[in-house]
């Protein structure tokens, strides 16, 4: 049974290698502002002179600030809550109006009923933030055997069924766009057009390769069509160059990347995807192809995890052998 305060919304290059060490410092400028909490574990980075990225309670939060208030997209994971609300309140006294879930995930939607709570935003007679996020996060969250289980304060109070969900808060054009079947079956991408910021979710993890969840939408095509839609909303700093100069992804996961970072993510699951697809074509079994190591040419930047390496490769398996 679904929240009855649910309400559903109908609104309708790669750049040249050349430059890839000057872009790494306009990059590493925006990293220059990251500042850790003290005894809390999370850095706070600022991305622009109104837009945070807080890592280190769960999934990546990103954070806009405004005279409208505070927008997160993804709430982390529940278990530093506390933290991620003092350190939001260090930025500013606003309150927080929004939340948008970029996927169902544990570490992106974890922290939504204690943040909700902790906000203002009137909705169907209920003071709260408003949790924004495609049906398809929804119909996880809600589902009667959804594992982990989330209480209804938790649930997005705001579903939309279209694949572009379009808005402004603080001065800002905030663009959503649902990505069917890329690492789920319910990942959106969240671009701010005057702060210049793309938020990924987990469609982009530099910690790991993608997880592509297979059972639950997920496919190696389609995460591939989500990395490239990220490089389409993206524009390289060239050809003047200045630090803060560029579009920034935050990646549900890991460090703060521009349009380049996205390329090189993308060409590695490509390549990856079509070796095991060579393999396959051979007559190769899973084992066999395993054993031949495909992402070895990754393995030490995003196969030191246990076992992602292999689930990496078994999903993108799996996928490319099923019949459709």
């Amino acid at each position: 049974m679904r929240s009855s305060n649910v309400r559903r919304s109908f609104t309708s290059t790669m750049p040249c290698r050349t430059v890839a060490a000057v872009l790494g410092l306009a990059v590493c400028g925006a990293l220059s502002l990251s500042a850790a909490e003290p005894n809390t574990g999370l850095d706070v980075v600022k991305v622009r002179s109104n837009f945070y990225m807080i890592a280190g309670a769960g999934g990546n939060i990103g954070v806009q600030i405004g005279s409208d208030g505070v927008m997160l997209v993804n709430s982390g994971n529940g278990a530093a809550t506390a933290e991620v609300l003092a350190a939001i309140k260090k930025l500013t006294d606003s309150q927080i109006r929004y939340i948008i879930n970029t996927d169902a995930g544990p570490d992106f939607v974890g922290g939504n009923a204690k943040l909700a709570k902790s906000g203002l935003n009137v909705l169907n007679g209920q003071i709260g933030s408003a949790i924004l996020a495609h049906d398809s996060v929804l119909s996880r969250m809600s589902a009667r055997d959804a594992k982990p289980s989330y209480p209804g304060d938790a649930w997005p109070t705001e579903a939309f069924l279209t694949k572009r969900y379009a808005f402004r808060m603080n001065d800002d054009a905030i663009e959503i766009f649902y990505q069917p079947a890329a690492h789920s079956g319910a990942d959106s991408l969240v671009l701010f057009r005057q702060a210049d910021v793309v938020v990924a979710g987990d469609v982009m993890d530099t910690t790991r390769f993608p997880v592509i969840d297979i059972a639950d939408g997920g496919s190696i095509q389609g995460e591939i069509d989500a990395l490239n839609r990220i490089i389409e909303l993206t524009v390289v700093p060239i050809p003047f160059i200045y630090n803060g100069v560029g579009t920034y992804v935050i990646p549900g996961h890991g460090r703060l990347c521009q349009q380049l970072d996205v390329v090189d993510y993308r060409d590695m699951v490509v390549e990856v995807r079509d070796v095991i697809a060579s393999l396959i074509k051979q007559g190769k079994t899973l084992d066999q192809i395993k054993a031949a190591r495909p992402a070895l040419p990754y393995e030490t930047e995003y196969g030191t995890q246990p076992g992602v390496t292999s689930a990496f490769v078994e999903a993108i398996y799996k996928n490319l052998t099923t019949k459709k």
